[in-house]
């Protein structure tokens, strides 16, 4: 099955402007009918949803684009590709701790203000032997 990139940027959830810029980038490479128009296929979908997932990973447009001439070259660039999917994994772990710090921090000021509104006063004290803030 073929799609305009009108429908695929539908079925995707993305712009057209950004199926063509990718394509422009070259993470994309879409067949061509007869009068030169885009036909996006089923194959497609997986590959921009899975670059979809990696640039909201954090990746940049450089390692998208390495990573797409990598899988563009088969099987032997599969160590190149697994170290870079490694690396961004590692990234995206220590982002994931760091913001379940910021929630646990959070949690914590909520409460100290739930306790307030209902009577409970106390200096909020975020490090030991730190300045106590309200």
């Amino acid at each position: 099955m073929t799609y305009s990139i009108g429908e695929f940027a539908k079925m995707i959830g993305v712009s057209t402007s950004t199926l063509r810029y990718y394509e422009k980038e070259g993470l994309l490479t879409p067949r061509r009918d007869e009068n030169n128009i885009r036909e996006f296929t089923d194959d497609d979908i997986g590959w921009v949803q899975f670059l979809l997932h990696l640039k909201n990973s954090g990746m940049s447009m450089a390692e998208l684009k390495q990573y797409t001439k990598w899988r563009a070259m088969g099987d032997e660039t599969t160590p190149e590709r697994l170290d870079l999917l490694e690396k961004r994994k590692h990234l995206v772990e220590e982002e994931i701790q760091a913001l379940q710090k910021n929630l646990h921090v959070l949690n914590q000021k909520i409460e100290f203000y739930k306790d307030r509104l209902e009577g409970n006063i106390y200096e909020f004290v975020l490090y030991p032997g730190g300045e106590a803030k309200s």
